[in-house]
């Protein structure tokens, strides 16, 4: 496998997932080689994008034959990074904050949720999922401690920018905002920004139309 290249356009990288995912389930399947014909009809995505997008990062798969699904999972997987097993911190556990420090998928993603923040005194020293919910003042010490890679924002949107420059000062490598409200982290920093809003607004648009 190639050294990835900067020039990988956004639209590929967010392939990549589907890639997996469908990996993952033809796996479970008991499958052993998948062509990109297979892998393309389950995915709605042409066999040519899939072969342009797994060239940009190396050779896999035989001609006429197909790809060995472990072997191909296991490199999209260390492509996309989950075989770095990410430590994640989830702050500000509402209902949001909880959904997600209870979705089972992260572990078999090789995501380890560490440690949960909020500032609500009735909610700290609580478990969700069997991690107990600490101060959000003690979030560097513990980040350090824990060795918290990425942090997790789900709190309201006032409170979105204070958390990130609080995650910032704790060294963390990413962000998964999921507050509705564009933050200013260091350029050293990555970011995904998750509104949930904004997806319920275009699938609302789509449909308005079909009506």
């Amino acid at each position: 496998m190639k050294k990835e290249q900067m020039n990988i356009s956004k639209a590929t990288v967010d392939r990549l997932p589907l890639y997996f995912r469908a990996l993952r389930l033809v796996q479970d399947e008991g499958m052993d080689i998948i062509s990109s014909e297979e892998l393309g009809r389950r995915l709605s995505i042409t066999p040519e994008q899939i072969r342009k997008d797994l060239a940009s990062f190396g050779q896999f798969g035989k001609k006429g034959v197909g790809y060995f699904v472990n072997e191909l999972k296991r490199n999209v997987g260390t492509i996309l990074g989950l075989d770095q097993h990410w430590n994640i911190a989830v702050v500000g556990i509402g209902h949001l904050g909880a959904a997600l420090a209870n979705y089972q998928n992260f572990s078999v993603l090789g995501f380890n949720m560490v440690a949960l923040f909020d500032q609500d005194p009735a909610v700290i020293g609580t478990r969700v999922n069997h991690i107990k919910v600490e101060d959000i003042a003690n979030l560097k010490e513990i980040a350090a401690e824990r060795r918290i890679e990425i942090g997790v924002i789900a709190v309201p949107a006032p409170f979105a920018q204070g958390v990130a420059d609080m995650l910032a000062e704790a060294n963390v490598k990413g962000i998964w905002n999921f507050a509705p409200a564009r933050i200013k982290i260091p350029e050293s920093i990555a970011i995904v920004n998750e509104d949930l809003s904004v997806g319920l607004s275009n699938l609302s648009f789509y449909m308005a139309r079909k009506i």
